[in-house]
């Protein structure tokens, strides 16, 4: 896996908290059923018209709300390539890299629109905006925590580092 994601950009405004990503009342439920919920509080058909490799585009305080991981589980059920904000949540952001969820923050995101093909380049931080030819930095992700998200979360790289198989 490369340290770049190229995908198509769902958009979002700020304060999205777990609970609108990740449903509470369906917690109980296996990560399948949960990600048929995700979102849908303010965007019905996301499960739906979401696909493999699309990337979320949000403001300020992505991830607020509550520590549980159903909310990065669902998205990455749905195989979300990254997700961009202004910022997050702490403990949201390193639940992210914990199960191999790419997370970017850029100072500015509103100038993204929904819909443009965006790539990203985790190493240099750089956001491509194919649609529109421009090109912005966001936040660098350290090679470690790069190779933590390509392994596919916390446990496989340690599981690597150690030698366990």
């Amino acid at each position: 896996m490369s340290s770049t994601i190229r995908g198509r950009v769902w958009k979002y405004g700020d304060n999205i908290n777990t609970d609108i990503i990740s449903p509470g009342q369906y917690m109980s439920q296996p990560v399948e059923k949960q990600a048929e919920h995700a979102m849908e509080a303010i965007d019905p058909d996301f499960s739906k018209k979401v696909k493999p490799g699309d990337i979320l585009v949000a403001g300020h305080n992505f991830g607020s709300g509550s520590s549980r991981e159903t909310a990065q589980m669902v998205l990455k059920h749905h195989q979300i390539g990254a997700i961009v904000a202004a910022s997050f949540a702490r403990i949201f952001y390193r639940n992210s890299i914990n199960v191999g969820l790419p997370v970017v923050e850029m100072k500015d995101p509103s100038v993204i629109r929904e819909g443009d093909e965006v790539e990203i380049d985790l190493l240099e931080g750089k956001i491509i905006n194919h649609t529109q030819g421009t090109e912005y930095l966001g936040t660098k992700l350290p090679e470690h925590l790069i190779e933590m998200v390509q392994l596919g979360g916390l446990e496989p790289y340690l599981a690597k580092k150690l030698g366990i198989k």
